[in-house]
């Protein structure tokens, strides 16, 4: 079977061959539409001056309509074009995902970045180089949001991880289904804004606009005014002043509802996203799959006469259309003839009526579509990793685990139980022992996300994560760098005391304090922890908290790195051993750094 790379290789040379072969019939057929109504105009003239008028006419009038079938023509290929490029660009990304070219990614979730959240900032969920920059694929308002709630919110049970695991890995599996879903989404002209408004506007029917007596007169006023103007035209016998009389009443009927021309270009301002959300959720609809949480998504589309969603949103974009008439200079006239904004403003109500109320659910379903396909990118890119085990025993297990956004990751084994809960990581200066802990927060993430891991095996049970890694001082609310650790850590410590399975990655405690006092603020702490039944890691340069698994009967447990050095040069082999450290590196990296220690 053909690996993720050669796959994307052979997909991307398809679509750039297609490409270009589209790309050379349009110009073609751009050369061909000048020329022929070059010749038609021309040769029209000619018969027209020289032969018969009529004849000149016939040609004439037969030039326009096959130039005005080149030109729809060449739209349609040129939208072709379009989305062939967008599925050639799919795969190039995809290529360049793989090669580690990730992080030049433009959508790095920066503004999902959150210090207050108990562990996004630590493990680099968002912001740049992070793991929402790696897989995210959505470009939807709602579809970003989704992933962000995948990856920084636990699932309270089970059930719905595993749910996900299987809907995530039939997606995974179907890549041309992936891309092409993608593809309808960077169809979109320019940026998807936020959905609300339109959302929050279709729940709300106004029905007045659709009695009976309303409805009557707007189909009524239009054809006697038209019918007036008509036969003012032909007989003389009608006057001006019933067309006019006509035309007063329906320009004074127009002008007075100002709010219908705000509900109007309201609608208008979404005709972009409302075509691709109808093209996406077509995409879905006519797409079987077996995952039982897919056919649940899928379920939830249709209306109680079992129309898909796809075609109500067709009819929105449809009046949308219709709407964006407005722009016309002659619309004006157009307008007050036909009543056109009574008109659209009734096919829109009557739209919010029967479909409104179900247009945020249906792009919920868009939105989680997007998030599970960008987390079947890891599924899809790398095979070898492990599908994690959700277990109901308190713990985390797992074999060769490794660090996912770093390109050849050292993998270690790592075991936590509930009786022997929290590992104490010792070691010098750059060994591993952040990067560990930031390796199972990450992993954990990614398995309560429904994805695989990077590790040959791995279980856990449904742990609320608590980080405290990377605090820094706040000036602007005048907090120090050690208050905000003290914050951080109450927060931890609080948590342990009212909630259960609680899971911290403590990474350097009280450093910005003297040694003393951190190695005692540093040992009530974990004790107070380990009594409480949390679960976690602490990394350490504080080699004297060794003790604490003598004293604990083994619920503390001591792990740790080394480094050793050949040709006077360091050198790290980032595997976890257990144990205390025996090592130091501070003063060969302070020589390293050009600092004279002789003295």
């Amino acid at each position: 079977m053909r690996g993720p790379k050669e796959q994307y290789q052979r997909r991307r040379k398809f679509y750039g061959d297609k490409l270009e072969n589209l790309t050379q019939l349009i110009n073609r057929l751009s050369n061909l539409r000048l020329g022929f109504s070059l010749v038609g105009l021309a040769l029209s003239v000619f018969l027209y001056l020289s032969y018969s008028q009529t004849l000149g006419y016939i040609v004439g009038l037969f030039t326009l309509v096959v130039f005005i079938g080149l030109v729809l023509w060449h739209q349609s290929l040129r939208i072709r074009q379009r989305y062939i490029r967008m599925l050639f660009e799919n795969y190039e990304q995809s290529l360049k995902r793989l090669a580690g070219e990730w992080n030049s990614f433009p959508d790095s979730g920066e503004d999902f970045r959150d210090p207050s959240h108990p562990f996004s900032e630590d493990l680099d969920l968002f912001g740049s180089n992070s793991l929402f920059q790696w897989i995210n694929t959505a470009l939807t308002f709602r579809g970003r949001e989704r992933l962000r709630e995948s990856l920084s919110a636990v699932p309270s049970d089970v059930e719905t991880i595993l749910t996900k695991q299987e809907a995530i890995k039939e997606l995974a599996g179907n890549l041309t289904w992936r891309q092409r879903f993608l593809a309808e989404a960077k169809m979109a002209k320019g940026p998807m804004k936020s959905p609300q408004g339109i959302i929050e506007w279709a729940k709300n029917v106004d029905s007045s606009y659709l009695r009976t007596s309303v409805l009557i007169w707007a189909r009524a006023l239009p054809i006697i005014t038209i019918s007036f103007v008509l036969l003012y035209l032909i007989t003389p016998q009608v006057t001006f002043h019933y067309p006019l009389a006509g035309i007063i009443v329906q320009s004074l009927i127009l002008f007075a509802g100002k709010q219908r021309g705000k509900a109007l270009n309201a609608v208008y301002s979404y005709k972009e996203s409302i075509k691709t959300y109808e093209k996406m959720l077509e995409r879905f609809e006519k797409r079987s799959f077996q995952a039982d949480y897919l056919k649940g998504l899928k379920k939830g589309l249709y209306d109680s006469d079992s129309k898909p969603a796809y075609e109500q949103i067709r009819k929105l974009s449809g009046i949308a259309d219709l709407i964006a008439n407005r722009e016309n200079a002659v619309f004006l006239i157009v307008n007050i003839l036909t009543l056109w904004d009574i008109q659209c403003m009734i096919a829109l109500e009557s739209w919010k009526e029967k479909s409104g109320r179900s247009l945020g659910s249906w792009l919920d379903t868009i939105a989680e579509l997007e998030a599970m396909s960008s987390l079947a990118i890891i599924h899809f890119d790398h095979p070898e990793w492990g599908v994690p085990k959700i277990s109901s025993e308190p713990g985390i297990n797992a074999k060769r685990i490794g660090h996912p956004l770093l390109s050849g990751s050292i993998c270690n084994d790592l075991a936590i139980q509930k009786d022997s809960g929290i590992l104490l990581i010792t070691g010098s200066n750059m060994s591993g022992k952040s990067t560990l802990l930031r390796t199972v927060g990450i992993n954990l993430v990614l398995a309560y996300a429904g994805a695989p891991v990077c590790a040959q095996a791995f279980s856990c049970s449904v742990l609320q994560m608590y980080t405290c890694m990377r605090v820094s001082d706040n000036l602007g609310k005048s907090i120090s760098s050690f208050y905000a650790e003290l914050l951080r850590i109450k927060q931890i410590v609080s948590a342990a005391k009212t909630q259960t399975n609680i899971f911290f990655l403590l990474d350097e405690i009280f450093k910005g304090t003297n040694s003393q006092d951190r190695h005692a603020g540093a040992k009530v702490l974990i004790q107070q922890l380990s009594k409480a039944g949390a679960m976690g890691m602490v990394s350490t340069h504080d080699l004297e908290l060794g003790d604490m698994e003598r004293e604990s009967e083994r619920k503390i447990r001591n792990y740790h790195f080394r480094e050793y050095y050949k040709d006077d040069e360091i050198y790290f082999d980032y595997k976890l051993r257990p144990g205390i450290s025996t090592t130091r590196n501070a003063m060969y990296l302070i020589k390293m750094a050009g600092i004279d220690v002789e003295q």
